[in-house]
């Protein structure tokens, strides 16, 4: 267990470098000039009222922002998701019929997607700076992970309900009519939760795109690599044994 969980946690640092790199050349442009269109808003606004914020420092500099501090965001997470991954897969295999590890890591890895960044980005999709109100920042945040435990804990229930389902209708069907109960039940969800459209008027419909664009991205990258990556060194490992 103990190297497995190494090897988890080693293969989301790989995982959160690579994001890091897809991040910087996809995702910053789009942010930058999010940045550029909310400060031309902020001196149109000072130009009207004649108040100026020229005296106020960043606490950390863009630069930091989109370097040190995205790396170290990214690839913290990478290892922390790595490592708990490598405990659900090892807790896994063995449970989800004759699937050998790198099918059971590459399941994982799609249901992990699917609850935790698919399904809730849908309903509330990541929003570039100038996108939303100060004042519902909380609210929209708490929404945001309400919805995420919510499809986590829906998706755990369908490895239940298809496990029970199996000696019934089999494996496939099993797994297939489960999944459809996620559906169903997600759309419910989806149909109760406040809908939330902060999106400025004029704000540049190409930057919104791309900018979620590549904020899924970085998700995708970061589950394959996961996937594919433990349940390589899984494999490896268990060769050896």
């Amino acid at each position: 267990m103990g190297s497995l969980l190494y090897r988890g946690m080693l293969v989301g640092l790989v995982a959160g470098l690579i994001a890091f790199g897809f991040a910087r050349l996809y995702g910053e442009p789009y942010v930058d000039r999010a940045i550029a269109f909310e400060e031309s808003h902020e001196a149109a606004e000072e130009a009207q009222s004649g108040h100026s914020h020229e005296d106020e420092e960043e606490v950390v500099s863009r630069k930091t922002q989109a370097g040190f501090g995205l790396l170290t965001a990214l690839v913290v997470f990478g290892a922390g998701a790595g490592g708990l991954f490598s405990c659900f897969c090892s807790y896994a295999f063995g449970r989800l019929g004759k699937l050998n590890i790198m099918a059971t890591s590459l399941l994982i890895s799609a249901s992990a997607f699917i609850s935790v960044v698919l399904v809730p980005q849908l309903k509330y999709p990541s929003n570039p700076p100038a996108v939303g109100q100060p004042e519902t920042i909380v609210s929209r945040t708490e929404d945001y992970f309400a919805l995420i435990l919510v499809s986590l804990l829906a998706m755990v229930l369908v490895y239940v309900a298809a496990n029970r389902l199996k000696a019934k209708f089999g494996g496939l069907n099993a797994a297939i009519i489960a999944m459809i109960g996620y559906a169903v039940f997600m759309g419910i969800v989806y149909f109760i939760m406040p809908v939330v459209n902060e999106v400025p008027a004029d704000f540049s419909a190409d930057v919104l795109w791309h900018f979620r664009i590549a904020t899924f991205g970085i998700q995708a990258i970061l589950w394959l690599i996961l996937g594919v990556g433990f349940g390589y060194l899984a494999e490896r490992h268990m060769k050896k044994l």
